[in-house]
């Protein structure tokens, strides 16, 4: 397989929206209309309830995760992997079958990252337990801890390149995330 071939494979896998399909089967509704207008799980939670919330979180990891996968399968190199995480994670934001108006990309960052190395899983509980009694927040402690996962994977003695693009799909999640962290610290009143 091509690195091209894989990077489009992965932009596809992520364009499949399972806010969509999951609110559109079970309530009949199109959630680009309802409540935020976007199509991911926590929309899809606050339009149809925790179950629609669970089946679009679920069914958005499985994209990230099927790219490593595949990835995996096709004996690519780690930070190739990766990229292709970072392809999906595009699909899911900027997704063509839905001019281009999709999610936030973290269920599809998450499941991406835990089949890369499963270890993640700890660090990404471990570090919302460590910073949500200090922030109070679901949003920052959860982006917060995504900022631990490089730093285990240098830890772990995981290659350098792997730690550094790593570390910029970190912050290409958090970027995405920019105008709900300014819209929650100017609620809290920081910087005023």
């Amino acid at each position: 397989m091509t690195i091209f071939s894989y990077f489009l494979i992965s932009y596809f896998l992520g364009t499949l929206m399972a806010g969509y399909f999951v609110v559109k089967f079970l309530g009949k509704k199109d959630i680009r209309v309802e409540g935020s207008g976007n199509v991911g799980a926590r929309n899809a939670g606050r339009v149809h309830g925790k179950s629609s919330f669970i089946l679009t979180f679920l069914g958005d990891a499985l994209k990230g995760a099927i790219v490593i996968l595949i990835g995996e399968y096709f004996e690519l190199s780690p930070e190739i992997i990766l990229g292709g995480l970072g392809f999906a994670i595009l699909g899911h934001v900027k997704p063509i079958t839905l001019n281009f108006k999709g999610g936030m990309g973290i269920s599809t960052f998450i499941g991406g990252m835990l089949a890369f190395e499963p270890l993640t899983a700890l660090v990404i509980i471990s570090g919302f337990l460590l910073f949500y009694p200090f922030l109070k927040s679901f949003t920052f402690a959860g982006l917060g801890s995504f900022v631990l996962i490089p730093l285990s994977f240098y830890f772990l003695g995981i290659q350098h390149i792997v730690v550094l693009i790593s570390s910029v799909l970190v912050m290409i999640v958090i970027f995405i995330h920019r105008e709900d962290i300014f819209e929650r610290l100017d609620k809290r009143g920081v910087g005023k």
